[in-house]
């Protein structure tokens, strides 16, 4: 693909409000958006234009990905980044499947006690906020290597779009608007965050402005031309290593220099005879999700009757007892070589938790046991199918909305606060989150546990539909919610992610409901089981993609709980 093409339909998009004549883009609730040639799902509807152009192009569902995530980088700074870390999950049509591990890595000068006081507390919440919460971004390494291995196009045509969005502008939302002027008062902390949130004589911008980020088209450019070199070492990495040295950080140019993403063997399962491959540790949702998919697989939930009180009781129980696992044995591979995954993944394992369902009765979360760790909700997702059928599922955060709130000065992008997902207190575990357990306890080089559940569920070892979601701890709950609907109870893919969501996560002993849409007598015949409820406006943020078996046309949905997803379809 030409560059000029690319820039010629980035300037069509932004002169006609991004609505192109071959690609249809929508919101979606109850019916998905359908194409025959390629679907992108995601919170920004200007980042699913730019990936379905790319397949437009020739490009297969992992180009399509690599230009999508650059674009949210410039186009959804609350999630979207080169700052922070994630993973990928990809299903070929001709049965391959690998997972890509791009999560953040601690700095090699950390400390599992870097964050105490002399009492053992942690001070200022420092492992969540300022300089010091950052960890080694992992996002720029893992879309190169998932481009080395898969990708059809040039790499430099892939960031190219998000090159021309970030040097000549892209009109500033409602929900852009709204969520830079709620985070005014961090603004004022970090001039070099002002700069960019701000307008130059430090007003708001305003619905409609175009918002423009010279030296992150500048950062990327660097990227495009040298790969991942251009952002762990040269211009860019002196850049964030010399505002770190002038700000009190530990992040350093050997950290960069050595920063490796990883492919992965995923976790697979088996529910009811579709494959679920979904990913491994560091990320504890492919464990987690199968784990609870093998308990509730032995009940007729199809019988028992979408959302009634006891299907909601089912679930809870699967949550509770697959939440306790994960914070008992999972952390980084690489620094746990023991961890029974193979165990917690197993149908025997499953039978095992499924007997100690009480059917009439709550179980105990008791709080000598496991807790979990405060996860921040604001992450990003988003599903592609091109269409030879090939998926792919990516989920990437900067942990916290706009991550540390902290940009790096001349080089234009946010840094993650990812530092937090760590056990900043070893041994501590309270009931009312803290843990910890020494599997994620905080060492160098390592990376730390995550939520994040790029699935993709299959059919004969052909993939039938991608999904995920934002939400820190209820992701897997949600996915795990997703997938259900589809197969127990026969939704579209629409459908699917927009029906009422619940979540619990072992301790604290509560359920998060989204409230408005149970009924009264579910919520009493729940409640008389044991359940605590905590009403919530939503739950996670679904992104899918579905391909049908049988006419091979493709769909996709973008959760209406997300104000600016959509989904691209040709």
């Amino acid at each position: 693909m030409k560059l000029i093409q690319v820039r010629t339909f980035l300037t069509i998009c932004i002169s006609t409000a991004f609505l192109f004549a071959a690609i249809t883009t929508e919101a979606t609730s109850r019916h998905p958006v359908r194409g025959i040639n390629g679907v992108v799902a995601s919170s920004s509807y200007i980042a699913s234009d730019v990936g379905v152009e790319i397949m437009r192009q020739g490009g297969n569902a992992v180009d399509a990905a690599i230009a999508t995530a650059f674009a949210m980088a410039v186009t959804w700074p609350t999630a979207g980044n080169i700052g922070g870390g994630g993973f990928l999950i990809y299903h070929g049509a001709n049965g391959e499947a690998t997972a890509f591990d791009f999560r953040e890595k601690a700095p090699k000068a950390s400390t599992k006690t870097m964050y105490l006081d002399d009492e053992g507390n942690v001070k200022a919440n420092s492992n969540h906020d300022g300089i010091l919460a950052v960890g080694v971004p992992g996002t720029v390494a893992g879309l190169e290597l998932a481009h080395q291995r898969l990708g059809s196009m040039p790499w430099a045509d892939l960031l190219q779009p998000a090159i021309d969005l970030a040097r000549n502008g892209m009109p500033i939302s409602w929900n852009l608007h709204d969520s830079f002027k709620r985070l005014n008062e961090w603004w004022q902390l970090y001039p070099s965050s002002a700069k960019i949130f701000l307008r130059d004589d430090g007003s708001f911008y305003q619905p409609g402005d175009t918002w423009k980020q010279a030296d992150l088209a500048a950062t990327l450019g660097r990227i495009q031309e040298h790969g991942k070199d251009g952002f762990y070492k040269g211009e860019t990495a002196n850049l964030l290593a010399n505002f770190m040295a002038a700000n009190d950080g530990i992040i350093t140019l050997d950290d960069l220099a050595q920063y490796e993403a990883k492919e992965r063997e995923p976790i697979r399962g088996n529910y009811r005879g579709y494959q679920i491959v979904s990913m491994p540790p560091p990320s504890s949702g492919g464990t987690a999700l199968v784990q609870m998919l093998n308990i509730l697989e032995g009940f007729n939930l199809r019988e028992i009757g979408h959302n009634s009180a006891l299907y909601l009781h089912l679930l809870t129980e699967s949550m509770r007892r697959a939440y306790a696992d994960r914070a008992k044995h999972l952390g980084d591979l690489d620094f746990n070589e023991r961890m029974p995954i193979a165990d917690l993944i197993s149908k025997k394992h499953a039978a095992k938790q499924r007997s100690t369902i009480v059917m009439h009765k709550a179980s105990e979360s008791d709080p000598a046991r496991f807790a979990q760790p405060y996860e921040s909700e604001e992450t990003t997702h988003f599903s592609v199918v091109d269409k030879s059928g090939n998926m792919v599922s990516l989920t990437y955060t900067l942990e916290h909305g706009y991550g540390s709130k902290i940009v790096v000065d001349g080089a234009g992008f946010l840094l993650n606060n990812e530092m937090g997902d760590f056990n900043a207190q070893p041994g501590v575990t309270t009931e009312s989150g803290t843990i910890g357990t020494r599997p994620n306890q905080i060492r160098p080089e390592q990376r730390m546990l995550s939520s994040m559940t790029p699935t993709i569920v299959a059919k004969n070892n052909i993939p039938l539909f991608a999904t995920g979601t934002p939400g820190g701890r209820t992701i897997i709950n949600t996915t795990m919610q997703t997938i259900l609907n589809i197969i127990d109870f026969d939704m579209n893919i629409a459908r699917a992610i927009s029906a009422p969501r619940i979540h619990h996560q072992w301790l604290p002993n509560r359920t998060r409901m989204e409230s408005g849409f149970f009924s009264a007598d579910t919520i009493a015949l729940y409640e008389q089981r044991g359940h605590i409820i905590d009403n919530s406006d939503s739950i996670g943020s679904a992104m899918a993609v579905y391909r049908n078996p049988e006419t091979g046309v493709l769909s996709g949905a973008a959760d209406p709980r997300a104000a600016d997803g959509r989904v691209a379809a040709f």
